[in-house]
């Protein structure tokens, strides 16, 4: 089997959407030797910044020495992004062979694996044969049931944002979706956790209380700013200097978390010495997360997609360009709350380009531009992305700025107009 078999063999599963339960990853692992037994795991949930998250710890554990997988979804230009060693992702021949290793296992399943199912199982066998000091595993969808909850007790787990996604299948409020994020919970497990509305906060203390599990919950009034540019971010948290390329005060948040993590890992036996933490976090890339891809004119990328996302999004572009004409290049899945989404960026933008997202969930652009008519501001329809890209620059002219946002399903594709993948 070649790669291009190989990601018609696990894509060839989507139909099978997302089918909450342990059971098929579990009969799938237990046919492969159970590889996630020979693993040491941080677990990381919520509904943003996870990944963001994910990033700066898997940086931070390859600033320190360690062998450091990272498993992610979805991805930007190509699927084997999705798993990654020491910040490079799988080859195309490696993800051929693990593939080709677990199909016959899956095919003789009766109730056969979903394509993140595979995909899990596929991750596990390759991060094992790697040899994998530890492993940054970002949950797919909830955490109670997805199938990366096959683990036994991370290092540490993690919880991060919790907003409103999703609500179709892991509830209608933050309180229901928090209990689905804290099923990652394991006895004798130690957990981060964002600092975030109380009601949500009590849902985790109490499933941390049914599980044995010790929360470490961020403090963010330990959070001082110190500078903050285009170029960066400079802060102290609890009195420590460091810095960030990642732009945007929810970056600071997120790496308020994170720290609490290091100290999880250290109490751990984990080896991370201030000159690693310092670096990794310095080093950390994760793209399309209000990254800036071009300056002249300023051309933001975010993959931002729920109204939580939105308003992050929003105060970015009104902290870093508050003088500047803002065009908004933008295109959503049909199944998320945009109008939702584009009541917040309607704050920020002064002109709208619509394109459809590269999903067979996408809103056509044509449907979008009528609805963000209401808002009274110009509203242009591009046929592709590559020319809904043309056009916000055209239409942000020198004076102004750019940013595509409404769904990761497209930031690929854009990245890639400014050579980016």
């Amino acid at each position: 089997m070649n790669v291009s078999q190989a990601l018609d063999y696990i894509n060839g599963t989507r139909w099978m959407g997302s089918r909450p339960g342990l059971s098929r990853v579990r009969e799938l692992l237990d046919r492969l030797d159970r590889p996630q037994d020979a693993l040491r795991f941080v677990h990381i949930a919520g509904t943003n910044g996870k990944g963001s998250c994910a990033a700066m710890l898997a940086s931070i554990l390859k600033a320190a020495g360690y062998r450091t997988g990272l498993y992610t979804s979805p991805y930007l230009f190509r699927f084997n992004e999705r798993m990654q060693l020491n910040g490079e992702p799988i080859s195309d021949e490696d993800l051929a062979d693990v593939v080709t290793a677990i199909r016959p296992h899956a095919d003789a399943m009766e109730d056969h694996p979903t394509e993140f199912e595979l995909m899990t199982a596929a991750a596990f066998l390759w991060f094992k044969e790697q040899r994998c000091d530890i492993v940054v595993l970002e949950v797919g969808l909830g955490g109670r049931l997805d199938a990366t909850n096959v683990i036994d007790a991370p290092e540490a787990a993690v919880i991060m944002n919790i907003g409103l996604d999703h609500t179709q299948i892991l509830g209608d409020t933050l309180e229901k979706i928090a209990a689905e994020k804290a099923g990652i919970f394991k006895p004798g497990c130690e957990a981060a956790v964002y600092d975030q509305g109380e009601s949500v906060i009590r849902v985790l203390e109490e499933k941390a209380r049914e599980t044995g599990t010790s929360l470490r919950l961020a403090d963010f009034s330990k959070l001082q700013p110190e500078f903050d540019s285009l170029e960066g971010q400079s802060f102290l948290y609890r009195g420590e200097p460091y810095a960030l390329a990642l732009l945007g005060d929810h970056q600071l948040r997120n790496a308020a978390v994170v720290l609490e993590t290091v100290e999880i890992l250290r109490r751990r036996g984990w080896v991370l010495d201030r000159e690693a933490v310092e670096h990794g976090l310095y080093a950390t890339a994760w793209p399309a997360r209000f990254e800036l891809v071009s300056e002249e004119p300023p051309f933001v990328v975010d993959g931002g997609h729920n109204p939580q996302c939105a308003q992050t999004v929003r105060d970015n572009l009104l902290h870093y360009f508050p003088d500047r004409r803002r065009v908004l290049l933008v295109g959503v899945l049909a199944d998320k709350d945009y109008p939702a989404l584009f009541e917040i960026l309607n704050q920020a933008a002064d002109a709208w380009v619509c394109v459809t997202p590269e999903s067979e969930r996408a809103l056509p652009a044509k449907a979008l531009a009528e609805h963000l008519a209401r808002f009274g501001k110009p509203v242009t329809v591009c046929e592709t992305i590559p020319l809904g890209v043309d056009a916000a620059r055209e239409q942000a002219g020198q004076e102004g700025m750019a940013c595509s946002v409404g769904s990761l399903y497209m930031a690929g594709a854009v990245r890639a107009c400014f050579g980016l993948t």
